[in-house]
């Protein structure tokens, strides 16, 4: 699996499990909602910085997003 997807999958599901919808999210990490998107549908891959402000926004660790299943 690549990475890329799985940090795209753990974003969604983390996000999801949190009740928020992309723009609320955006905002608390304050990162562009499209910018999260992208990095959702794999369009993207998010900066070591943006998963910073991500994990601070899930209030989760970052290695969150690198788990696999």
């Amino acid at each position: 699996m690549k990475l890329r997807r799985t940090v795209a999958r753990n974003l969604r599901r983390l996000r999801q499990q949190s009740g928020l919808t992309q723009e609320e999210l955006a905002d608390r990490a304050n990162l562009n909602r499209n910018y999260v998107g992208m990095i959702e549908r794999e369009e993207n891959s998010p900066t070591v910085d943006a998963l910073e402000q991500l994990s601070v926004a899930l209030n989760v660790s970052p290695i969150s997003f690198f788990k696999i299943d």
